[in-house]
């Protein structure tokens, strides 16, 4: 049996993976999306470091990798830093990172994003943007302790990169507004060993790639790369 961990970004939940999950639960493989600590509350991630969050993909991984012969990892956003640490360090067989943040907050987007919003309220279409709803809940449930201890994470996490050595793709957004792409994206591509390792960017993507109308394309490289 093929086994897929697939990690959640920060202050997310498996349910913003979900077209991801339930795509690759078609084939018949074992597809195990954990809630990380703290996340799926609103006061959740108070009291919650970023060594939690590692333990629990620890967990994630060694249970795949007991019940199946083979596992793959998946990490959007920060759940891809946190999957290329357990590529690193575990005996898993390919890797994909999906917007995954080596870096994060893209200044120039984001103010592009938030100027956008403004007129968007001066004309009175605000209330219809679902996007600018689902970010301002996040950004107002987020503790800042827990903002510093994602941060103190992707530092400490980066180093692992160069311990990557299995067959990767990394897929990045263009338009995304929390990593700034190309620095990210390349700095990842750039950094992993293996001999193996694909970077492919979708021009108008945001963030949340499969929330757009490249879904469908998205998942084809997924199934791309992933197939045995």
């Amino acid at each position: 049996m093929i086994g897929c961990l697939c990690l959640h970004g920060f202050t997310g939940t498996p349910s913003e993976m979900e077209a991801i999950t339930s795509h690759l639960t078609k084939k018949q493989w074992l597809v195990y999306s954990p809630t990380l600590p703290g996340h799926g509350t609103k006061d959740g991630l108070r009291g919650v470091t970023y060594k939690h969050w590692i333990y629990a993909a620890k967990v994630a991984v060694e249970e795949l990798l007991h019940r199946c012969e083979k596992v793959y990892v998946i990490g959007f956003s920060m759940g891809g830093m946190i999957a290329s640490f357990i590529a690193a360090n575990y005996p898993v067989e390919r890797l994909v990172l999906i917007s995954a943040s080596a870096y994060y907050l893209n200044p120039k987007q984001i103010f592009q994003e938030a100027k956008g919003w403004v007129l968007e309220g001066l004309r009175g279409e605000l209330v219809d943007d679902h996007m600018y709803s689902f970010y301002r809940q996040k950004i107002k449930d987020t503790p800042l302790l827990a903002t510093k201890e994602f941060a103190l994470m992707i530092r400490q996490l980066r180093k692992h990169l160069r311990n990557v050595r299995i067959p990767t793709l990394i897929i990045q957004g263009e338009n995304d507004g929390l990593v700034p792409a190309r620095k990210s994206a390349e700095f990842i591509h750039e950094q992993i060993q293996s001999e193996e390792k694909k970077l492919y960017y979708f021009p108008k993507a945001k963030h949340y790639i499969w929330f757009g109308e490249d879904k469908d394309a998205l998942l084809q490289r997924i199934d791309e790369f992933l197939k045995t």
